[in-house]
Order: structure tokens, then sequence, then C-alpha cells
């Protein structure tokens, strides 16, 4: 993987830190299909930082609407 792929990915912990969200958030919000894991890096799941802010805006507005994770998942995957 070059320098520039690496530059526009991002761990688990860095989205934990940057976007307030817990670590079980994240691995259930991964688990769900809701991030997009594009590599490891050893046991490191790395997501694409343009992807991740948008989706969990997304997410983050229609929990805030009442939607259940279930209902989100259906609307922004369509399964």
């Amino acid at each position: 993987m070059n320098k520039k792929t690496k530059m526009n990915l991002m761990s688990a912990g860095e989205i934990v830190r940057k976007y307030s969200v817990t670590y079980q958030a994240v691995n259930h919000y991964t688990n769900l299909g809701l991030l997009q894991v594009v590599t490891k890096e050893g046991n490191a799941r790395m997501y694409a930082k343009a992807k991740v802010k948008g989706r969990l805006s997304k997410i983050s507005k229609l929990v805030t609407e009442g939607y259940s994770l279930r209902l989100i998942r259906k609307k922004l995957i369509g399964v």
C-alpha cells in the first residue's frame, strides 16, 4: 500500500478519538455493514476517511430522528 493510500485511511481508534463515538459503536456499525473496512493492517481495521465522516453524520442524524439501526441499515445500504 502506498503512502497516499495510507493517508486516506483511518483506524477504528482514530474514528473513536476524532468523532467521539465509542469503540463498541464502531464495531457494531462495522458488523452491521454501516461502516466498511477497506483493508487491515495487522489487527487494525482501516476505513476510508472520506466515507467515515459522511456515514457517521448520516447515522447520527437518523438516530436523532428515531430510526433504529436496523432501519438505518436498510435505508443506507438497502439490506
